[in-house]
């Protein structure tokens, strides 16, 4: 027998080595498993409302707003709440892609919302670029890596809700052009073609157009969103998508009974649409505790405008001592966790993203109060269990898998016409094509 030739003196290094080596890995702290993760593969987050707080405070006059640091911004806001979103929280938070929303009001006439929508591309697009050195447009998979790569933001744009088209696909493919890449279809109303999922709804789900505004965004690469849409219509939209979906902003309806969050009965079809949810940081979606007592403020102002008529300042009195006496419970890091464990029991991880909300809502949960607090979450997230290439997954691989699948989708299309409807002719009723 031949043996191996190794020098006794060298066997306590190589000892060292082989035990050394898979501990290394078993000791990282859950906050270093974190770091790593997001080293590799920063959040690209789905869903941050900057735009519309442009529009908001300073009527989208930004030539003197500055990004960087947007930490006193708290008295130009009528609630006095300062901005959670500036170029050193991001960086802070390890966000390495953002879609910006440009949001408008769902209570404008369409027209106004098509106008409105073209406003809050141009302040969108002027933002990104008075920081060339830290932000860079992007409208494609292989800019978002591009822009990361130079040490950019890549900055994606999407549409909060179809009022943004005027029922319109000529006015969908023109917003394409500009540079939207997604468009949740309702946002807090329901059109003449979507059920949004907190307005009665009228078309159980999609209506013939509604399904051709999915097939059309398919054909061209956006991004079909399901956030703000009833359970009907993510069903009607998964029935008909040729491309991954998204829910840009969402929890799971499991953990806090939201109509905004998806059931499970839509996130058991995710895999095999490909599809992901990106879970939302407002707290109200997160925690089950704070939605019962949100309905319950909501009844006690009812109650108290029916015993004080006529009497506001009565009411609004009398409902801050109920607020005084009944605090709003906190929503947590861990409840965020939460709704991400139950996504990847039902859906698995490959379903999973992250969407904060940032500048949408009030605050973020308890810990990630504004956009630094991504590895917060993160932490929380390997203190679970979750390995680093789960992580890497939920941050940032499974947005770009999806935004690539879009992407190939619309190319098998090239050939394939536009959907075509009569101009003027209303959208509940009219047929394609004439």
């Amino acid at each position: 027998m031949k043996l191996l030739s190794i020098s006794l003196s060298s066997l306590p290094a190589i000892a060292a080595c082989l035990l050394t080596a898979p501990l290394a890995a078993q000791d990282r702290t859950p906050e270093e498993i974190a770091a790593a993760a997001l080293e590799a593969a920063p959040v690209f987050d789905g869903h941050n409302d900057v735009p519309i707080q442009l529009r908001g405070r300073y009527g989208n006059q930004i030539n003197d707003f500055d990004f960087q640091d947007t930490l006193d911004t708290g008295p130009d806001a009528a609630n006095g709440r300062v901005m959670h979103t500036d170029l050193i929280r991001l960086k802070q938070g390890k966000v390495g892609a953002q879609w910006w929303s440009v949001y408008v009001s769902a209570s404008l006439p369409e027209p106004e919302a098509v106008q409105a929508t073209v406003e809050q591309i141009d302040v969108t697009k002027r933002l990104i670029a008075r920081y060339p050195d830290d932000l860079q447009l992007a409208l494609t998979a292989d800019d978002v890596e591009t822009a990361m790569e130079q040490g950019r933001i890549a900055s994606m744009i999407g549409m909060e809700g179809g009022h943004s088209i005027g029922s319109s696909l000529a006015v969908l493919r023109q917003m394409y052009d500009m540079g939207a890449r997604y468009m949740t279809l309702t946002h807090g109303r329901t059109l003449s073609w979507a059920d949004s999922a907190t307005d009665t709804p009228r078309h159980g789900g999609l209506n013939d157009f509604g399904k051709d505004v999915v097939r059309e965004m398919n054909r061209i690469g956006m991004l079909v969103d399901l956030s703000h849409v009833n359970a009907a219509a993510m069903h009607d939209a998964l029935d008909v998508a040729g491309a991954p979906v998204i829910f840009s902003h969402s929890g799971a309806r499991a953990i806090n009974g939201h109509a905004r969050n998806v059931p499970d009965s839509v996130l058991a079809r995710l895999p095999e649409n490909g599809g992901i949810i990106m879970v939302v940081g407002l707290p109200g979606f997160l925690n089950e505790d704070a939605r019962q007592w949100f309905g319950m403020r909501q009844a006690e102002r009812a109650k108290l405008q029916a015993l004080f008529s006529g009497q506001p300042d009565e009411v609004e009195a009398r409902l801050a001592s109920w607020d005084a006496s009944n605090p709003l419970p906190l929503a947590s890091v861990s409840d965020m966790a939460d709704h991400i464990d139950h996504v990847r029991d039902v859906a698995g991880i490959d379903a999973i993203g992250i969407g904060g909300d940032y500048d949408g809502m009030p605050t973020g949960p308890v810990g990630m109060e504004d956009v630094s607090g991504y590895p917060v979450l993160f932490t929380e997230l390997a203190r679970r269990g979750y390995t680093q290439e789960d992580l890497e997954k939920i941050s940032l691989g499974n947005m770009m898998r999806v935004l690539r699948a879009a992407e190939e989708y619309a190319a098998s299309q090239s050939a394939v016409s536009p959907i075509e409807y009569p101009v003027g002719a209303p959208r509940e009723a009219a047929s394609p094509n004439g």
